[in-house]
């Protein structure tokens, strides 16, 4: 009877349905006879047939429409009210026998799409070096196809293909092992465990894991989505629509901008319309006025452009960023959530010369070289490698020495032993090591109650400290013999085996400590290992074992919740993904940002939870799929550069922030104060030219030269709204007392002997005056480009000199809008060009009111400033003693406000498909996966072997 099942269900929702079969769990041969294929794996058509159904063995990632990209950079609200700018000018200035204002909406739309532009490159730019490196990694595999052997991308692997894989490969597909000779796979990437796991034939390999010993054959039962990689992914998929925490700033920012220009626009239209009778066309070009010189239109642009030069100079360090916002969230990071293997630590077992133990004749050093006689010189398990790793010179371990006969560790006898013949003395003599009780059993001389209690009292000492112990013990043998009888095996050491610190691990643990950010270990290894590591590395040793996050903490502890307890921890032991996860968002519910370092990819999910994930060199592709940070030089260093980096970063766009804001109340109340005063109508299209200076000046911003904090910064936008309204409403007093003086009294005509217009000497007649308009565009132009050397500054402007860049760019900004002065008669525009004094008045004016400006930032800090850090700090302490969460950081569920400020726009993708030219965007799912298992299979010497397949009937 045929079993139809078997043969024709191979979709992939029956093929991993848990309730109709589990192929972790199933034998081999039922294995074979499920996925219609046997140890001649399969037909290339088979195959192809096979990757159709279930797809290449990755996770695929998004591309994006360079076209859309373009466009997403004039999808938020300030592009929305220039562009709604734009079509007033064209659309609705018509009327009075005048023409479309065709001039203004040329400019506009300049002005819109160079900041697009620039910000589209940027991006581009890092993306592209990103895909780069990502591509770099991917590797072959070697298949057995229509019977011969082949090298192809290791994506194409299929369920029903046979693998093998020995000593030094990485598994490239979950698989069941067909054959398995002395397996030893280290599945540390995928679970934390120090030590490899020994594998038989009917187990489980996960893909991603490496080959320490041995060879085996498998037959692959899942790819891609489906693998323990796709499982862990599948927790990534949950978190991966976000507004991220630059978007939620860029949002308020934003708020306070567009409301500043509602309240004005609005005053405008009752006084212009309804209170001076204002004709349709005049009062329409004083609110463009306000529109165009009032939006930050280059915000999103040049917070961009920052982040990515910065994204270049931390490149620099070795850290490839592949979340270009997480460097404004790193600048803000409180806690460092590390992996402990891999990570922390080298991943690579070693001895602890200063904690190995003697009973006998022996020093150390003999024990260590006799430990390393009795271990394989090639063809190592782990173990093996520690010892003569530990010999410094491996050549060490056989000289002086002919092996007469050997015996591999074997899960039975739990022990390697050698018989040889030491050259020097011809004595034939015998080691062995292995597990302390098999060893202390072996032991027949010189062994006393007291050995046995020092050796008792030692491993306990060694398995409260997380150390392996590992017994040797020796005999020397009569005669010629190899197989004789010994006098008797002697105890004469305990070694400690450990995974210990990276060399640089501790210092740069330190230096994150001294910037403020907070260390916790978070690992699968067991707690008592976490707890010796946390010692070493001097994070503390208050670690907890991860059944606490979901009992909470016992009746009798000292911690009122499971928050306080986290908060309180240096790490926590034998977690699991979920557990990972957990730990962060509850972090990140108490108001802390986090960041996450790890290499595997059991990290990956609270990597890609994490505000910023960090994975570090050697990681899996799993973890830097997830990661928003990847480190390509060995070590955590990297990451205190990146922080200071960060800090460095987010300083310049903290001083963009104040300068933008301020000069959006500069604009507004500025030119809607001289309106209401003087009925004093400026061009709207020399507000555009201030706005176009400005932009190439504030780009250079994203070089310029700062000092990073020492603590994590963080916005603090009660401040920079404060600044920007102190500073704006002084730059205001600025214009408004230039043009009173020239309209109400003739000062500058008498003392400097200028004219207006026509000669005229007075601008009383005339407040709209072509000639006063170009003063006034000069005036404006001057003093609020100079403006940024004050927010860039924390003192005196004077005392932080800014780059180069800046400062050329400010420079050529102001010749040029000086030659605007001097020689622009544009006749469809109000203005006329001025003379040289006037100009001369301009420069002086501008200088005298600038000088006072430092005083005015230090009576800011003096007054509202501290009141504002007093009031934060006192609810800072007023919550935390409530027990209260400070700020929850919303990391995936944001306002409708803030999503409008993404880049990514998903509904402008939809639009795309909709009118057809979007083919070639794949449009992220929920849980679309964000790493592979292939691309884990970093080494790239993955070999798999597929057999032909054949449907069976059983």
């Amino acid at each position: 009877m045929k079993k139809k099942a078997l043969l024709i269900q191979l979709k992939a929702e029956d093929l991993y349905d848990k309730e109709k079969v589990d192929l972790e769990t199933i034998v081999v041969d039922d294995v074979f006879k499920l996925l219609q294929t046997d140890e001649n794996g399969l037909t290339t058509e088979e195959a192809q047939r096979r990757l159709e159904i279930f797809g290449p063995n990755r996770l695929e990632a998004e591309e994006q429409n360079p076209f859309l990209q373009f466009l997403s950079f004039m999808w938020n609200p300030l592009s929305w009210v220039m562009e709604a700018a734009a079509l007033v000018a064209i659309a609705l200035s018509n009327g009075e026998g005048r023409a479309p204002d065709w001039e203004d909406f040329v400019g506009i739309v300049l002005l819109l799409f160079i900041n697009s532009a620039i910000g589209f490159y940027e991006e581009r730019n890092a993306g592209n070096a990103v895909k780069a490196l990502m591509d770099s990694l991917a590797p072959k595999a070697k298949v057995k196809r229509d019977g011969k052997w082949q090298e192809i991308e290791s994506a194409e692997l299929v369920p029903g293909d046979m693998i093998s894989f020995k000593i030094g490969d990485i598994v490239p597909a979950d698989s069941r092992l067909t054959e398995a000779i002395n397996v030893s796979i280290d599945q540390a990437a995928l679970t934390g465990e120090s030590l490899p796991q020994s594998k038989k034939t009917g187990d489980q390999c996960f893909s991603g894991s490496t080959c320490k010993q041995g060879e085996a054959e498998g037959v692959v039962i899942s790819t891609g989505p489906n693998t323990f990689f796709g499982r862990a992914a599948s927790l990534v998929g949950q978190d991966d629509d976000t507004t991220g925490h630059l978007q939620k700033i860029l949002a308020q920012i934003g708020s306070f901008c567009l409301v500043a220009i509602g309240i004005f626009v609005i005053a405008e239209i009752f006084v212009l319309y309804a209170g001076f009778r204002y004709r349709y066309r005049r009062g329409l070009d004083n609110i463009l006025v306000l529109l165009i010189g009032g939006i930050p239109i280059a915000m999103p642009t040049v917070l961009s452009v920052t982040l990515a030069v910065g994204a270049q100079q931390l490149a620099k360090y070795k850290a490839i960023v592949t979340r270009i916002t997480a460097i404004e969230e790193l600048a803000a990071v409180t806690i460092l959530c590390s992996d402990k293997t891999g990570t922390l630590t080298t991943n690579k077992l070693t001895i602890d010369r200063n904690t190995v133990r003697t009973y006998g004749p022996f020093s150390a050093e003999d024990v260590i070289l006799l430990a390393a006689y009795a271990s394989r010189t090639e063809n190592q398990d782990a173990i093996d490698q520690c010892v003569v790793g530990a010999l410094g010179d491996t050549a060490r371990a056989r000289a002086g020495i002919k092996l007469l006969d050997f015996k591999p560790f074997n899960p039975v006898d739990k022990r390697t032993e050698i018989t040889y013949r030491e050259e020097a003395t011809g004595k034939l003599k015998r080691v062995t090591k292995g597990m302390t009780g098999i060893i202390i059993e072996l032991c027949t001389r010189n062994k006393t109650e007291e050995i046995e209690n020092r050796l008792e009292a030692d491993v306990e000492e060694f398995a409260q400290r997380g150390l392996r112990a590992l017994a040797v013990a020796y005999e020397e043998v009569d005669g010629d013999d190899p197989e004789g009888e010994g006098n008797g095996f002697e105890l004469i050491g305990l070694l400690a085996i450990f995974d210990p610190p990276r060399e640089d691990t501790k210092q740069t643990i330190d230096d994150a400590m001294a910037l403020g950010v907070k260390v916790k270990m978070v690992t699968g290894d067991q707690l008592a290992i976490a707890k010796e590591t946390g010692r070493r590395l001097g994070l503390g040793d208050h670690m907890y074992p991860a059944k606490v996050l979901k009992e909470g903490p016992s009746p009798d502890s000292k911690f009122r919740s499971l928050d306080d307890m986290i908060l309180d921890a240096d790490g926590f032991a034998g977690v699991f993904p979920e557990h990972k996860y957990e730990i962060v968002k509850r972090l990140q519910g108490l108001g802390h940002l986090c960041a996450m370092t790890g290499d595997g990819a059991n990290d990956a999910p609270a990597l890609s939870r994490a505000n910023v994930g960090i994975a570090v060199e050697g990681a899996t592709d799993a973890a830097r799929g997830a990661a928003d940070i990847v480190l390509t030089e060995p070590g955590l260093s990297t990451i205190v550069h990146a922080i200071r980096g960060s800090r460095i970063i987010f300083q310049r766009m903290r001083n963009y922030s104040i300068y933008a804001c301020a000069v959006t109340i500069r604009i507004v109340v500025c030119f809607a104060i001289l309106a209401f005063a003087f009925k004093f109508d400026f061009p709207p299209f020399m507000i555009l030219i201030v706005a176009l200076l400005n932009d190439g000046t504030i780009m250079t911003l994203s070089v310029d030269r700062v000092l990073p904090s020492s603590t994590p910064d963080s916005w603090d936008l009660a401040e920079i709204f404060a600044y920007a309204v102190a500073y704006g409403i002084y730059l205001t007093l600025s214009t408004i007392a230039l043009v009173a003086i020239a309209i109400r009294t003739t000062w500058f005509f008498d003392a400097f002997g200028v004219t207006l217009t026509n000669g005229a000497t007075s601008a009383a007649g005339n407040h709209n005056d072509p000639q006063l308009h170009m003063v006034v565009y000069l005036q404006v132009a001057i003093i609020s480009q100079a403006l940024i050397f004050i927010t860039r500054s924390h003192s005196f402007f004077f005392m932080e000199r800014p780059s180069f860049a800046l400062m050329f760019a400010f420079g050529l900004a102001q010749l040029v809008s000086s030659i605007i002065a001097a020689y622009g008669d544009w006749g469809f525009t109000q203005i006329h060009s001025i003379s040289g004094g006037w100009i001369g008045i301009v420069w002086v004016w501008n200088i005298v009111w600038f000088l006072p400006l430092d005083l005015v930032k230090f009576g800011m800090k003096a007054t509202i400033i501290k009141y504002l850090r007093e009031r934060h700090i006192k609810a800072l302490a007023k919550e935390t003693a409530e027990g209260v969460p400070i700020v929850r950081t919303q990391s995936r569920v944001a306002s409708i406000n803030e999503s409008l400020y993404r880049n990514r726009v998903s509904f402008i993708r939809r639009a795309a498909r909709k009118v057809g030219f979007g083919q070639k965007v794949s449009v992220r799912p929920e849980e679309l996966q964000r790493f592979s298992s292939i691309q884990a299979a970093r080494t790239g010497a993955t070999l798999a072997r597929h057999p032909s397949r054949t449907a069976q009937a059983a």
